[in-house]
């Protein structure tokens, strides 16, 4: 069932073209609103920008149209001017890091040879504690790089009401040139490193997997930190998420960026007013989409687009692309990476030979590295839809070309924020040390079985048994759901519903300010307005 939301969406973007020009009128209608809020002066031209200017840019955009909101609803007894310098002031305190972290340390190589590893823990903001944010392990890893994605990461947990502070972190090595004793060194030295210096700990800072960290490296992390600095902290192993279920890990973990993006991409792809702006009709059926970066989160956003009736028609990785029409087996080509160790030469799919990006298809997913769509590649981009599975894929310019183009971006900083969703749940799980669902499992269950039993009863106190029991058969869903809810499905319906009430609140303000198509800047906004309130109600005083 197809939702309409998009009549008052349509009428107030249509009150704002009609005061524009005649060779507006021309243009799309996200391109005609974004010519009247002067957008395009508003970007790089260059179109090479630094990851944290990027950034800062889609903040002050949002700003700048959420100020005199914010200023109208500050309620008390200044002046105007007074009240405009406050919330100038609120937001010149969110936007830049708080604290920066750099640390060099040694190891000893498995050949005998000495080796100076460089880590980096950016904490943006600790208007909610503690700071949230992965690790990654990346030879690209600089310090503006891990500003940007903790200044991300703020506006992230605010957008779907993850009660965190945004913080990343990253270690400049290539993983895959490094024995596992090796990775297990600089993993635990890079923990120590972080707690000497309080960037870690279950109410300061708690990190993630990210890019080529997973479930192992977390399992380090938190022994090291549980061992040593939080050692008399019962809640220890709450310093980091992401960590397998004997650690302390929760179900759905591995899964949750992906599934974020699936349930992301359905909220909008639902969503009929949206979908006759782009000319497509609402649902995945014979929808195709194209993956860039098949990883954790290409993987399983790729699983569930497959089951629910789209089709993959291409993969784009490092090494190679593949391509089939006819579409690609999510679970076959897992296994085929899993035995090759690369797509390339996966049967029943030919290479690839242009950019997998401006392949043919609805929807296209970057699920790799940031900067992937410029300029120099937004005007050959085929698809209508892009679901930005990764961190900042797109750079300003190319934002403004696709607005331009009538193409809808949903942002990375809604879509991807499953994995901090689940994060926060599996926090949760280990401040309460116990599992969801424990505690109710047999009550719901045994309730279940007393109400068919109850009316059962009723209907036979009503027409007799004289053919025998009147029995009650309950029906396939229901049988699944009798014994009640396993922690999975308690964190799967969560995340659902994250994405859902996150993706009504980007709706609503795009349709407040007529911002037609141009879903990140809705994004910034609801973050920023969130953020704001948070340091306006607490208190601050200005020196």
């Amino acid at each position: 069932m197809y939702r309409y939301f998009g009549e008052l969406l349509t009428r107030g973007a249509g009150s704002v073209l009609g005061s524009a020009s005649a060779a507006d009128s021309a243009l799309p209608a996200a391109a005609s609103v974004l010519r009247c809020r002067g957008y395009s002066q508003a970007v790089d031209r260059d179109d090479d920008p630094n990851f944290f200017t990027m950034v800062e840019g889609f903040f002050d955009r949002g700003a700048a149209i959420v100020e005199d909101k914010l200023v109208e609803g500050l309620k008390t007894r200044e002046s105007p001017e007074q009240k405009r310098k406050r919330v100038r002031g609120i937001l010149k305190i969110i936007k830049p890091c708080n604290h920066v972290l750099s640390v060099s340390f040694p190891i000893k190589r498995d050949s005998g040879e000495w080796e100076v590893i460089e880590g980096y823990r950016a904490q943006h903001s600790q208007h909610r504690t503690p700071c949230k944010g992965g690790i990654r392990y990346s030879t690209d890893v600089s310090v503006d790089e891990v500003k940007a994605l903790a200044s991300l990461m703020t506006y992230k947990c605010a957008v779907v009401d993850v009660p965190f502070g945004g913080a990343k972190a990253g270690v400049k090595i290539n993983p895959k040139k490094y024995s596992d004793t090796e990775l297990e060194k600089i993993t635990r030295r890079f923990t120590i490193e972080l707690a000497k210096k309080g960037f870690i700990g279950p109410g300061i800072d708690v990190p993630a997997p990210d890019m080529s960290t997973g479930e192992r490296e977390m399992s380090w992390i938190a022994d090291t930190f549980a061992t040593t600095m939080g050692h008399y902290d019962i809640n220890a192993h709450a310093c980091v998420t992401g960590k397998p279920i004997s650690q302390g890990g929760i179900h759905g973990r591995i899964s949750a960026t992906g599934r974020g993006v699936f349930h992301g991409i359905e909220n909008f792809i639902n969503e009929a007013a949206y979908m006759s702006q782009l000319g497509m009709c609402p649902g995945f059926q014979d929808k195709t989409f194209v993956i860039q970066g098949f990883g954790n989160v290409g993987l399983h956003s790729m699983r569930y687009l497959h089951r629910f009736g789209a089709k993959c028609v291409g993969v784009g990785e490092m090494d190679g692309n593949i391509w089939n029409p006819n579409g690609i087996d999510p679970k076959e080509l897992e296994d085929y990476k899993l035995a090759n160790g690369t797509i390339v030469g996966f049967p029943n799919s030919t290479p690839y030979e242009g950019n997998i990006l401006e392949a043919d298809c609805d929807i296209l997913i970057p699920a790799a590295s940031e900067k992937q769509l410029t300029k120099s590649n937004a005007h050959n981009i085929k698809a209508k839809i892009i679901a930005e599975g990764a961190n900042g894929p797109t750079t300003p310019e190319a934002d403004r070309i696709f607005l331009e183009r009538n193409i809808m971006v949903i942002p990375d900083m809604y879509l991807n924020a499953g994995g901090v969703t689940v994060s926060y749940f599996e926090w949760l799980k280990n401040l309460n040390h116990v599992s969801y669902g424990r505690l109710t499992f047999k009550y719901e269950r045994d309730s279940n079985y007393h109400l068919l039993m109850s009316v059962q009863e009723s209907l036979e106190r009503k027409f007799g048994k004289h053919g025998g029991a009147i029995p009650v058969v309950p029906t396939s869903e229901f049988q699944a759901r009798i014994a009640g809810a396993s922690e999975k499905d308690i964190v799967h319906s969560g995340l659902a519903f994250t994405m859902e009430r996150s993706a009504r609140q980007i709706m609503r303000t795009a349709n407040k300010y007529n911002l037609g198509l141009d879903l990140r800047t809705a994004a910034y906004v609801n973050a920023i307005e969130k953020v704001f309130q948070v340091y306006s109600e607490a208190g601050l005083i200005f020196t």
